[in-house]
């Protein structure tokens, strides 16, 4: 029982902490197949793996000249009002249209509901609401 608690725990912490890491999915299946490794031994390190595996996948945060690029916009001519609430890590609704940022096209853009949002395009999650 303690080392399930002890497992959980340490999975917890390291999915935590990597999603504020700028890893991949290799190294975040790494990184949590070890911890696992130590916390929980053999299960541990297959569960710490898929966990860390998961963690990694996480896009990269935009880099400041994006942020900055889409920030500085001019306020578009129609507005765009959805229900739902915009939400890092959920896809826009796919009512709404978003625009690749120029030079950087692992990044897309859109202002919905007053508020100018960063997008990963494939997927359409938002990766950074800019306030």
């Amino acid at each position: 029982m303690k080392k399930q608690f002890i497992l959980a725990t340490a999975m917890f912490a390291l999915a935590g902490g990597s999603a504020f890491a700028q890893s991949s999915t290799v190294n975040g299946a790494a990184g949590g197949a070890v911890t696992g490794a130590i916390v929980g031994g053999p299960v541990g390190a297959a569960v710490g793996g898929v966990v860390g595996a998961v963690a990694g996948t996480a896009i990269d945060p935009p880099p400041p000249p994006v942020v900055t690029y889409v920030r500085d916009l001019p306020p578009p001519t129609e507005r765009v009002v959805v229900k739902e609430k915009v939400v890092v890590g959920q896809p826009l609704p796919p009512t709404v249209v978003v625009k690749a940022v120029p030079d950087n096209p692992k990044y897309a853009y859109a202002v919905v509901n007053e508020q100018r949002v960063i997008v990963e395009p494939s997927s359409r999650k938002v990766i950074q609401v800019i306030n």
